[in-house]
């Protein structure tokens, strides 16, 4: 069987697969905020528990908010960032007795939707997660694609593409940029910009429930993510082509930016028609994990 753990900043969810894709353990609890050898103490003993109440030993497939580094092996571009600069695989296979497999969370959010989720079947696939953070990663015929560097689908930081002027330079990012895509498309994102032409200081949640109930300022900044949103997913499109675009990320939730977005980008898109797909991930939350579980093929 198949463990798969999503390390997220603030919980940790795991699930064992069978081999037809069938959950058959799963436990959720808050991931030890800014310690790390707590953070592996977490995670090895989720292991223990599905071992323990199933009595199988399983393969383990870990996702993670960053990337182990291909020169160092160390964790890099965490925003967990208690995590950056540790050598997270080889402690927790050291602890596991085991080879453990690692991906960035948003290409197993990729891999789960394109092996058995809203994008099966398709040839090449682009998730992406929209929610505290913005990360993206990628499938090509059904396999992850990490890279050189080990940063493919990193598309979170990137600039805002065809900014106006008073997008630039943008909001500092935490990776020392400015004007990164993150800092306009994640949910902290849509409250400064909400901040910062006059509305409430509001979590998106309620920036978007107060847009739906017909407030003037809430609907502003709601277009404004969406014609965002629609120019960053236009670059994506014209580097990569992808079939289908997957949304994962608690940002998924907004019913209308699956009509609206695709109605947006087309000015931006190199092409005399869009087949591109935008959907949302079939198995909501549960993506990132069970990608994770399928870190370990069949």
């Amino acid at each position: 069987m198949r463990l798969g753990i999503d390390l997220g900043g603030t919980k940790i969810a795991a699930v064992v697969l069978d081999d037809a894709g069938v959950m058959v353990w799963q436990r959720r609890e808050a991931s030890p905020r800014g310690s790390y050898d707590a953070t592996v103490a977490a995670l090895a003993a989720l292991v223990e528990a599905a071992e323990r109440d199933l009595g199988v030993t399983c393969t383990v497939g870990v996702g993670i908010p960053g990337a182990i580094s291909p020169a160092t092996g160390l964790v890099k571009n965490a925003n967990s960032t208690w995590l950056n600069g540790r050598r997270l695989r080889e402690d927790l296979a050291d602890r596991l007795r085991r080879e453990v497999r690692f991906a960035n969370d948003a290409n197993c959010l990729a891999i789960s939707e394109a092996t058995d989720g809203a994008a099966a079947g398709a040839d090449v696939v682009f998730g992406v997660i929209l929610g505290t953070g913005t990360g993206g990663g990628v499938v090509v015929r059904g396999r992850g694609i990490t890279g050189a560097n080990a940063i493919a689908g990193e598309w979170g930081h990137n600039p805002l593409p065809w900014p106006d002027d008073d997008e630039r330079p943008g909001r500092r990012c935490y990776c020392g940029q400015h004007g990164c895509l993150e800092t306009f498309l994640s949910g902290p994102g849509i409250t400064a910009d909400h901040e910062a032409h006059g509305g409430a200081s509001l979590k998106s949640e309620a920036i978007f429930e107060q847009a739906a109930a017909g407030d003037a300022a809430a609907g502003a900044t709601l277009a404004r993510w969406e014609q965002r949103l629609a120019k960053a997913l236009a670059t994506i499109i014209n580097v990569l082509d992808p079939d289908v675009i997957v949304v994962g990320g608690g940002l998924s939730a907004i019913d209308r930016i699956y009509t609206d977005v695709p109605s947006l980008w087309g000015p931006w898109i190199f092409s005399d028609q869009v087949s591109t797909r935008l959907v949302r991930a079939r198995h909501g939350d549960a993506s990132g994990v069970r990608g994770a579980a399928w870190l370990w093929p069949i």
